[in-house]
């Protein structure tokens, strides 16, 4: 079986943790809640923590009982972050800060911020339901400098979007910003685009990113230009807002 980088555990756990079923109740377990422990499971042994390992593995047995679920689901919970943490320092930088937990709205700024500061000219963001949250929560991030081009689908883009970029057009005239709809039901995933050659997927829309479950924003290296080609394509044939 082969070997996952530390980059590789800590994005796995990360997507892990995003999709982690509820285990309340007192039913018997189901089989996605099974199958998801199992692959908890695996990963954590894959971290090598002696000790997470013997915490996962107690806290395993608590969830067969109802009466004990609630708390071995916490155990289990706080071992599989901690080989979150330790994968995560093992990881080179650039991929360090991919996993935001819910409820944090700093580290989902954090993270969107490090990628911004990354451009040298242009930043294309795609996002389908995007709203004036990208303006008034993250587009200060920006360089004076570098373009900011939002791209969102004709049928779900919020109404806030244009009004926002408006007044931000009016403020801030010295900074380039543009904003497309592409064609109803064109986007589907979300993306940050950085001149020309970096792209990075985000798990949620950026209204929402990490508010209500944990997100994730993974680098995409191997499928960079792919993206771009095909997100400048729908940028060059979407609707002009501003």
């Amino acid at each position: 079986m082969s070997e996952f980088s530390a980059e590789d555990l800590y994005r796995r756990l990360g997507r892990l943790i995003e999709e982690a079923p509820p285990f309340g109740g007192v039913a018997p377990l189901t089989t996605d809640q099974l199958t998801w422990i199992g692959r908890a499971e695996a990963l954590v042994e894959r971290g090598g923590d002696i000790g997470a390992k013997a915490e996962f593995g107690a806290a395993k047995l608590s969830l067969a009982l109802p009466s004990t679920r609630a708390m071995g689901h916490q155990t289990m919970m706080m071992a599989i972050h901690k080989v979150l943490a330790a994968a995560e320092l093992a990881s080179p930088a650039g991929a360090q800060g991919a996993f935001i937990p819910v409820g944090s709205p700093f580290d989902a700024y954090s993270a969107v911020a490090k990628i911004f500061a990354a451009a040298a000219s242009d930043i294309l963001v795609v996002d389908p339901y995007m709203d004036d949250t990208m303006l008034l929560d993250f587009a200060g991030a920006v360089s004076d400098h570098v373009a900011l081009r939002l791209l969102s689908d004709q049928q779900s883009a919020k109404a806030s979007l244009g009004p926002a970029a408006a007044k931000w057009w009016t403020q801030y005239p010295h900074r380039k910003i543009q904003v497309r709809l592409a064609a109803a039901r064109t986007l589907h995933d979300r993306a940050i685009l950085v001149d020309g050659k970096g792209a990075w997927t985000v798990t949620q829309s950026f209204k929402d990113l990490a508010k209500r479950s944990p997100a994730e924003i993974v680098r995409g290296d191997d499928i960079a230009a792919l993206k771009v080609a095909a997100y400048e394509q729908i940028w060059n044939s979407a609707e002009v807002v501003i």
